[in-house]
């Protein structure tokens, strides 16, 4: 699991941004969850969970945003 997380955080910037894209969202959805259960932390988990109700819909737009500003996807976690 922290091969995945660690594989997602060394990606570039142009493929987070691909992943953030309306239906490919649910990649970070699924990184969220990995990296809540990898390191232990129940937000994450709680966070990957809304993102796949929600994120197709409205949070990938938000997505898109803490990349660009912080390289990652930050918000909820």
């Amino acid at each position: 699991m922290k091969g995945f997380v660690k594989w997602m955080d060394e990606a570039p910037l142009w493929l987070k941004i691909v992943f953030a894209l309306p239906v490919l969202d649910l990649v970070w959805a699924v990184y969220r969850i990995i990296k809540g259960v990898a390191y232990g932390k129940i937000s994450r988990i709680i966070a990957g969970i809304l993102w796949i109700i929600l994120g197709w819909f409205a949070l990938w737009v938000i997505d898109i945003i803490c990349i660009c500003i912080f390289k990652e996807p930050k918000v909820l976690a």
